[in-house]
């Protein structure tokens, strides 16, 4: 028996549950892409399949739709992938687990992949009924949107015809997203020296945090571990001397760091002192983030005396340095559209290598010279500690646009529908509209969407009867564009 099997609408969730099988994380997606493919084969439809395994499928308008303009509706077939600690999975491999408990699907443990299964869901189900009045379509799924809109940035648009763009990637129901935050990745490259050192090892690690999308929660005053290890470690140095072994923390820089870990050499005579500090430290962090992430832990692990190779002290520095200085969180409020965050950074991966400490960071901005200059000031950081700075996977703002027929008729059937108008919002986090609004020329774009509930954690939830009421609502859209 299939776990969604009693969720409406049928169609939506078998296709929901069927995609959540197939291993589909970003860079692993060309099962997900075939299986696309061969949907539509098996109902004799139109689709093409780049080499970025990117899928359009195409379908003509119904009985009286013939003629009508063509409707794109779009979302991405990767999901973050994240698990909590004590969950064996492999991503690669393993389908997700499901649940249902109220009116929420979770994962058990793992991120969910509602950002943006949900999309392929509405968009499968919509081209396998036989009954939905709708204008000719193109659904369009893009690969690798979660690791920098890659399959966006590659894609050939001269294969769609369409201009009206409903995007289905939004993640609160009763809002119409019309404008985005561009963004790019900034990473930096810390050169170290290593030398050889003995003492007791120990590897220090914060956990226990929220997380979350860093821009959809980066309003939300959550830490982030990358930051808070920063913190502890040049907090230690002020009472106990110590070797740098390593740092490394989160997997992706579009979500908040939740875990992030340090192997210490120390004097084997400071332990209890340093297990002493980190309990106080601790309890300081969980008065600072009462009321947002109170679950900080620092877990000590003692694991006995040790030759290691460290971090040379200048290059210990360098990296506390970076670490305390490293900008994250709200940078900058929109001076223009009231509760806006404009400009914020994510330092969401911190990786260790024999020489060298790297560190990505999720710059998003809706206004270019803001998002540039936090990205220049990340260069300069990194340059004045002798490192390299690159920045990967940019793209543009959606910028609002004044006139749109398609968000008025969006707007006025929600009214018919439900008695009162939709908020209709600007958004921090990235959506690959602004890039196909650039590419595109008339493209008049809208985005939806079912609530989904911490996305990018292991806590990832999608509301039931709130995915039934926006596909309803989706329907009712269809319908009403006819001419």
């Amino acid at each position: 028996m299939a776990v969604l099997e009693n969720c409406e609408p049928k169609n939506v969730f078998h296709y929901f549950e069927e995609i959540c099988k197939i291993p589909h994380g970003s860079g692993n997606t060309k099962q997900i892409s075939d299986y696309l493919v061969q949907f539509a084969k098996d109902r004799g439809l139109k689709y093409i399949q780049d080499e970025m395994n990117n899928v359009v499928i195409y379908k003509p308008g119904t009985p009286g739709y013939e003629n009508a303009p063509t409707v794109i509706l779009q979302g991405h077939m990767d999901m973050v992938c994240e698990k909590r600690p004590d969950v064996v999975h492999d991503f690669t491999k393993d389908g997700l687990k499901l649940s249902v408990e109220g009116d929420y699907i979770s994962a058990n443990g793992t991120t969910l992949g509602g950002d943006d299964g949900v999309a392929v869901a509405y968009g499968l189900a919509i081209l396998d009924s036989d009954t939905i009045a709708h204008p000719p379509l193109e659904v369009f799924i893009t690969v690798d949107e979660e690791i920098g809109l890659l399959g966006a940035v590659g894609f050939d648009c001269s294969v769609l015809k369409g201009r009206r763009f409903i995007n289905l990637d939004s993640e609160a129901e009763g809002s119409l997203w019309i404008s985005c935050a561009g963004g790019m990745s900034g990473i930096s490259h810390i050169p170290v020296a290593r030398v050889d050192a003995k003492g007791e090892k120990i590897t220090v690690k914060i956990t226990g945090l929220m997380g979350g999308h860093s821009g959809a929660e980066i309003d939300k005053n959550r830490a982030n571990a990358n930051k808070l290890l920063g913190t502890f470690l040049y907090s230690l140095r002020k009472t106990t001397d110590y070797e740098l072994i390593s740092v490394q923390g989160g997997q992706k820089d579009n979500a908040i760091t939740r875990e992030a870990e340090a192997k210490l050499l120390i004097d084997a005579k400071e332990l209890e002192n340093v297990k002493a500090f980190a309990t106080e430290l601790q309890k300081v962090w969980r008065e600072e983030y009462t009321g947002t992430d109170e679950g900080i832990t620092v877990l000590l692990t003692d694991e006995g005396a040790q030759e290691a190779r460290v971090l040379h002290p200048t290059s210990r520095e360098k990296v506390v340095f970076y670490l305390m200085n490293v900008p994250f969180g709200i940078q900058k409020m929109s001076g223009t559209i009231s509760g806006l965050v404009e400009t914020s950074s994510n330092i969401g991966i911190l990786v260790t290598s024999e020489d060298e400490v790297t560190a990505s960071s999720s710059i998003r901005s809706s206004v270019e010279a803001a998002g540039k200059n936090l990205s220049d000031k990340l260069e300069y950081l990194t340059e004045f500690l002798g490192g390299e700075y690159e920045i990967k996977g940019a793209y543009p703002a959606w910028e609002y646009r004044k006139d749109s027929p398609l968000r008025d008729k969006m707007v006025e059937v929600y009214e018919q529908m439900y008695g009162e108008k939709p908020k209709v919002v600007a958004i921090h986090a990235g959506l690959e509209c602004g890039l196909f609004y650039k590419k595109m020329e008339g493209l008049d774009c809208v985005s939806l969407g079912p609530d989904i509930i911490d996305i990018h954690t292991s806590e990832e939830k999608l509301g039931i009867s709130s995915t039934r009421r926006v596909w309803n609502y989706l329907i009712k859209v269809l319908e009403a564009l006819k001419d």
